[in-house]
């Protein structure tokens, strides 16, 4: 098969990944193999090939929001049938038994391992997941839109909830608006929130507005009104200060990256006092995707896509 293979951390203006034939992947027992339709590219990704993550694997095939077809089993499947549409997100594997596991809190397990890191993803024409991680695609959604839900759209959904935010009308910040965050907005606006983005890109902050965010703007000491909570999708450690000095009493910021720069120092009374908190978001459950896929499919959302061919995935 054809794959975008991954020999060694290298910057991506370098085209590290290398247009290769590989010998097609088998499923072991309880594997699937799909035949790969689409694979959305997360930030996680280049995380994985410019070596902001420690190197797990190599060579590796990255891409970790991965949708094709079902075309192979291994043994002992018993859910998934030949012909069945499916996601594969991040999380891979669990221990299934350790303290977190059992307790709701599979995302935490030491033992976790991941797609596009740990195994080979899907930056290939094949892949191959545990039965027990891949996710059936609600009808309605297409493969292209559909695949950013499955990192972007899940890391999104668990950092809304770290945020606890109130049933309806909360007012949420949002530091970097890129692919997560501009799901996070269409869901949160599904729940009547009022959204305030902070970005720099002016680009980004006119499709903001046209999403219907309240407020856009480069500087967070311009907001025009505290928030009850916020979520930072910019992996730079400086923006968190700034999202917690915009918060009100009692409010929460969620940290939704895998890898940030460090955190400056923070002054308790001025960043923390009055009940202020930081969260910080691990990964994620599967029960986290399947709430996500399924509250995105009532709520009709939509990313916005541009399409390139898997030979060109380092331009994209």
């Amino acid at each position: 098969m054809k794959a975008m293979l991954l020999h060694g951390t290298a910057a991506i203006e370098t085209s590290p990944l290398v247009w290769t034939e590989t010998p097609e992947p088998s499923p072991g027992p309880g594997e699937v193999r799909l035949k790969v339709r689409c694979c959305a590219i997360c930030r996680t990704d280049l995380h994985v090939i410019e070596g902001d993550l420690p190197a797990e694997k190599r060579p590796i095939i990255p891409g970790h929001q991965i949708v094709g077809i079902v075309d192979k089993l291994g043994q002992n499947c018993k859910r998934l049938k030949l012909g069945t549409r499916i996601g594969v997100a991040w999380l891979r594997h669990t221990c299934g038994i350790c303290r977190f596991c059992t307790t709701g809190r599979e995302n935490l397990c030491e033992s976790s391992c991941y797609t596009g890191y740990h195994a080979d993803g899907g930056f290939a024409e094949y892949a191959v997941v545990p039965e027990d991680f891949a996710y059936e695609i609600p009808p309605g959604y297409d493969d292209v839109h559909v695949a950013p839900l499955l990192c972007a759209g899940i890391i999104g959904y668990r950092a809304m909830k770290r945020c606890d935010l109130s049933p309806f009308g909360a007012k949420l910040g949002i530091f970097g608006f890129g692919s997560s965050a501009h799901i996070v907005l269409q869901l949160a606006r599904r729940r009547g929130h009022q959204i305030y983005v902070v970005t720099r890109g002016e680009s980004h902050q006119r499709l903001a507005r046209e999403m219907g965010a309240v407020w856009c703007g480069a500087d967070s000491s311009q907001l025009p009104a505290r928030l009850d909570a916020a979520i930072v999708f910019a992996p730079i450690g400086a923006v968190v200060p700034a999202a917690l000095a915009a918060l009100d009493g009692g409010g929460k910021v969620a940290l939704a990256g895998i890898q940030m720069t460090p955190i400056p120092q923070l002054d308790y009374q001025f960043h923390l006092f009055r009940e202020r908190d930081i969260h910080p978001v691990t990964a994620n459950t599967r029960e986290d995707g399947r709430e996500l896929l399924a509250e995105a499919a009532v709520s009709e959302v939509r990313p916005h896509t541009v399409i390139y061919p898997l030979q060109e995935a380092n331009r994209a």
